[in-house]
């Protein structure tokens, strides 16, 4: 009797070991998934007017920084009525406009609404520089850092330099402008914001 009770005692105590060594593997794995995503979440603009306050500027002058507004009811109404569309309808509440119109919807740390993620509405740096939770860390493009490798902070997730491809995400056919052609050549001549000479480099 002595010894089957020592039995299930030791049965008991294999099993409470195993358990706990599985939730420990279950807590590390959900832990280093939570890190992996907020290393590529979006920080919005002001993340990166901290040091780049020229192209910060240029930018927020743009249509891309205003574009959220143009979803709104009577904004852009004659350009509106020109495209077919209602200008009085509000549009931003259709995903299908609203992708192209603000940072990172749908995404880790993206926008989720004009309430809850004021400064991503508007097509943002990261829209074509990619989340910058990924390459401002410590160690990378940081004010700490200032000298740091442009190739470290491509490699952690910074899109550079920006191809063809990640402005047709919102550039293509699927555009309400009947019509509508996108010169990436062009509009990459033109630049988007004001490109200043940095002051460290970065080669």
């Amino acid at each position: 009797m002595m010894m089957q009770s020592r039995n299930n005692l030791e049965k008991g105590d294999e099993l409470m070991k195993k358990a706990l060594v599985l939730s420990l593997l279950v807590v590390s794995v959900l832990l280093l998934a939570a890190v992996a995503q907020a290393e590529h979440s979006y920080v919005g603009t002001k993340g990166c007017k901290k040091c780049h306050i020229k192209q910060w500027k240029s930018w927020s002058e743009t249509k891309m920084a205003n574009a959220f507004e143009t979803l709104k009811p009577g904004v852009v109404a004659d350009r509106k009525v020109e495209l077919g569309l209602d200008a009085d309808k509000d549009y931003t509440a259709d995903e299908e406009c609203v992708r192209c119109h603000v940072t990172g919807l749908g995404k880790e740390g993206g926008f989720t609404s004009i309430d809850d993620t004021p400064d991503l509405a508007g097509v943002g740096c990261e829209m074509c520089h990619g989340a910058g939770g990924s390459y401002t860390q410590d160690g990378l493009m940081t004010l700490k850092n200032k000298e740091f490798k442009r190739a470290d902070v491509v490699a952690a997730g910074m899109i550079y330099p920006i191809e063809e491809s990640v402005c047709t995400q919102c550039h293509n056919e699927d555009n309400p402008i009947p019509d509508y052609t996108f010169d990436y050549e062009a509009k990459k001549a033109e630049g988007l914001h004001e490109s200043t000479p940095l002051k460290y480099s970065h080669d």
